[in-house]
């Protein structure tokens, strides 16, 4: 099967033999105007817990349901169309094609395709390790353990270890690359901190603030922008493409959220996607 090598919000990349060129500013500050909340539940689910979002080229969207062990397909108006089932409590999901998606489930990732808006099981991939984060760029595939950052090819071969940290559980949670490749964001979460990795592991820069609790989430933005998800702190904040600095805190408890653990921008409608821990709901804001 061949697969394309892409990136993620291909609309805000030239792709060359020669040059790579983000078009946009990865550090323009987001400012948000309004919020919606649209149901997520499929008939019997339980309480939902919305772990990772992911938006399609075509405005088609993906959540994760960790409570239900599903992958739920909404369309652009975020009414469910589609879900399939996992075999375990599935956590977190990345793009490969236009039309197909890969989400970490136990020690296995299952790929997804979607095929006439319905979302089609196919092949997966076995690991030694549990899969938390997924992430892919131009062919990797990165993988966090909860304690390590892996990359391997689409075949599940190991092309290396990027970083490891045992201190605790679960310093190695979510991970997201910059459009270019040239950077790697891990979220330690028991920890509060977000590190920028260079290509090959080694530590650019590590981020704290008192806003950010228990960072579940970090996502790329087709514009290159980095937003991070707190928990426990209820907030979503913007850094910047170093991973170095706050540039604004989007959005806070007083907006709405409750545990949130999961962000995605859609730039299909210029909003932020928000899911969260035991909540029925995704909250959608409208960016200005």
């Amino acid at each position: 099967m061949q697969y394309l090598s892409q990136l993620s919000g291909l609309g805000s990349v030239e792709h060359s033999t020669q040059t790579l060129t983000v078009r946009g500013n990865p550090d323009q500050i987001i400012k948000i105007d309004g919020k919606s909340e649209y149901d997520v539940r499929a008939q019997g689910d339980s309480t939902c817990c919305i772990r990772d979002i992911c938006v399609l080229p075509t405005g088609l969207v993906l959540v994760v349901d960790s409570n239900n062990n599903n992958v739920k397909l909404l369309n652009q108006q975020y009414q469910l169309v589609s879900h399939c089932s996992v075999s375990h409590e599935s956590l977190c999901i990345c793009q490969i094609t236009p039309s197909e998606v890969c989400v970490t489930v136990g020690a296995e990732v299952q790929f997804i395709k979607i095929k006439n808006n319905k979302l089609v099981k196919e092949r997966k991939l076995r690991f030694q390790h549990h899969c938390y984060g997924i992430a892919y760029h131009q062919g990797d595939l990165l993988l966090t353990s909860g304690t390590s950052l892996y990359k391997y090819l689409l075949d599940g071969k190991l092309v290396s270890t990027l970083h490891k940290d045992d201190s605790d559980k679960w310093t190695v949670w979510s991970c997201a690359v910059s459009l270019t490749g040239d950077k790697l964001y891990i979220t330690n979460f028991p920890q509060d901190k977000l590190l920028t990795l260079a290509r090959d592991g080694s530590v650019l820069s590590i981020f704290m603030d008192p806003e950010l609790e228990w960072p579940n989430c970090v996502h790329v933005t087709p514009a290159g922008q980095v937003l991070l998800c707190g928990r426990c702190s209820k907030t979503i904040l913007q850094v910047d493409s170093q991973g170095s600095r706050k540039l604004a805190t989007l959005a806070t408890k007083r907006d709405g959220l409750l545990f949130p653990w999961s962000v995605c921008y859609n730039s299909t409608t210029d909003s932020i996607i928000v899911g969260q821990n035991n909540n029925n709901k995704i909250l959608v804001y409208k960016v200005k």
